[in-house]
């Protein structure tokens, strides 16, 4: 495949997968399009080439004015997820808007690939189960001291607290992605592909899946 090219897709849930041989896969079985092209960014017009691709249905009624507007000049319906995705000018040439991107056309098996989603979201969560602190003892008279994290500075040099230190905070709910997945299986009539290991991401959370951008080959 490509490996500036990829495809929305939406997470259906984690299963195994036995292969010819008899072994196991623990494999994230994804919904990998069908996508349409909705609009194409050329090195001319706009100073970089990219795929604007459209992913799911939704109601007419549920789309704003603007993203409306977007499909309207396009000659399309509206779908759920629009996203741009980076190609080379070569991969853009190939593609012109309204056609249609399945799985079974971008990837193939054995492809590695990265995922590209928003990771589950635990709100405002302590040290013990952000970082995995320890935590304090709970005996020798502590007292309320058992899940907090310690000392975060010094009173003299430097006399103040590092930036990047580990606290309480918001958990979860960011951009993550899950580099060098493999593709173990692609189910053409159901869109559906099976990856190796596991992806950001909730159930029926949508990614991106695109060819692995620091690594060739399948992962070890």
């Amino acid at each position: 495949m490509n490996q500036s090219m990829g495809i929305i897709a939406r997470k259906l849930g984690m299963t195994q997968y036995h292969d010819d041989n008899g072994t196991v896969h623990r494999v994230t079985a994804v919904e990998a399009g069908p996508c349409v092209v909705v609009a194409k960014r050329t090195l001319a017009k706009d100073g970089y080439t990219a795929l604007q691709l459209g992913f799911g249905e939704i109601p007419e009624r549920l789309v704003n004015l603007p993203t409306r507007g977007q499909f309207n000049k396009a000659g399309l319906e509206s779908r759920r997820v629009l996203k741009e995705l980076r190609v080379t000018e070569e991969e853009a040439a190939k593609h012109e808007v309204g056609d249609e991107l399945t799985a079974e056309a971008v990837f193939n098996v054995g492809d590695v690939v990265d995922v590209t989603g928003t990771s589950k979201g635990h709100g405002f969560s302590g040290v013990m189960k952000k970082y995995h602190f320890a935590g304090a003892v709970s005996t020798h008279g502590s007292h309320e001291y058992k899940r907090h994290g310690g000392a975060i500075g010094q009173n003299m040099t430097p006399g103040r607290v590092f930036k990047g230190a580990k606290m309480a905070g918001q958990h979860g709910n960011r951009r993550v992605t899950q580099p060098n997945l493999k593709v173990v299986r692609i189910i053409p009539e159901e869109n559906v592909v099976l990856l190796s290991g596991a992806i950001p991401g909730g159930k029926n959370g949508f990614v991106v899946v695109r060819g692995a951008r620091k690594r060739k080959g399948a992962p070890a």
